[in-house]
């Protein structure tokens, strides 16, 4: 979904991406999302406790949170360099951490 919702951003600077219209960028977005719906559903379904899974509802939502946060994190440094990350970021990520910890104690 990253790819998807900030990749448009940086693949301005494209020149053919760059003369695209708003709809043609929302198709291209739809179709990476597309993608990763194909992974992301089952992994969901499967993993559910409900279905036989080892994960409450809440806990699949944190798991998802964390792996998007982490991908975004990795994106946004490799894609767009004159983002940093601060300190005030990295303390976020370390309360993120923390929720992860106390959503999945037991």
């Amino acid at each position: 979904m990253t790819l998807a919702w900030y990749g448009h951003l940086k693949f301005a600077e494209w020149k053919w991406f760059s003369k695209l219209g708003l709809v043609s960028i929302i198709l291209i977005s739809w179709g990476l999302a597309l993608f990763e719906y194909f992974f992301q559903v089952p992994a969901n379904k499967f993993g559910y406790r409900g279905n036989g899974g080892p994960f409450s509802l809440v806990e699949l939502k944190v798991i998802q949170e964390v792996i998007t946060l982490l991908v975004f994190t990795l994106f946004t440094l490799v894609a767009f360099k004159n983002e940093p990350i601060k300190s005030n970021h990295l303390i976020g990520f370390l309360f993120l951490v923390l929720a992860v910890y106390f959503i999945f104690k037991k």
